[in-house]
């Protein structure tokens, strides 16, 4: 029985710009423009996930089934971070005001497409069903709920929630302690 996830001359053959050690995508997930697509170490990338465009993704972190990243404008995800199952991140937006046709199959000159990067730094988690529009940074150690809509950038260290969110509470910072430990054994 073969494995579920891509081995190393299938990961080679994919034609990612680079990618490091342990890193385990899913042979149900799905990558388009590989090409623009970077991955650090100890990266697992779960079934029916789908990456496109430009997409930097750092070390220890984990993407979840069903999530998509859609990062024709750019999305770069620090290391430590977590994204779960359902989760869909959008570096580009049509403009719905009705002065634009919107559609990717029609001539640029008939739409008005806003393109920009969307960041998660250090220990950022996304909880599952979650949206994250572009030009959104999440911070270190900032986290938002399931089922929220995420369309401004964070504060380091709090969580958030809701449609659209805004912060619930404050975040502990002892993943840093541990993340120290981590270091010093690796």
């Amino acid at each position: 029985m073969a494995d579920s996830f891509l081995n190393i001359r299938e990961l080679k053959a994919l034609g990612l710009k680079s990618f490091g050690k342990n890193v385990r995508i899913s042979r149900k997930a799905s990558l388009y423009a590989a090409e623009a697509i970077s991955i650090g170490d100890h990266v697992r990338i779960d079934d029916f996930c789908i990456l496109s465009g430009n997409i930097t993704i750092g070390s220890y972190v984990h993407i979840s089934a069903y999530t998509a990243l859609y990062g024709k404008g750019g999305i770069e995800i620090a290391d430590y971070v977590t994204i779960s199952g359902r989760v869909l991140v959008y570096s580009e937006n049509d403009d719905y005001s009705g002065e634009f046709m919107t559609n990717p199959m029609l001539p640029d000159e008939y739409t008005n497409v806003q393109s920009e990067k969307v960041c998660f730094e250090k220990h950022a988690i996304v909880a599952s069903g979650s949206i994250i529009l572009p030009g959104v940074k999440m911070r270190e150690g900032s986290c938002v709920g399931a089922m929220s809509l995420l369309k401004s950038s964070t504060e380091s260290w709090m969580i958030y929630a809701g449609v659209p969110a805004s912060i619930i509470k404050k975040r502990k910072k002892n993943i840093l302690v541990l993340e120290k430990k981590l270091r010093n054994q690796l």
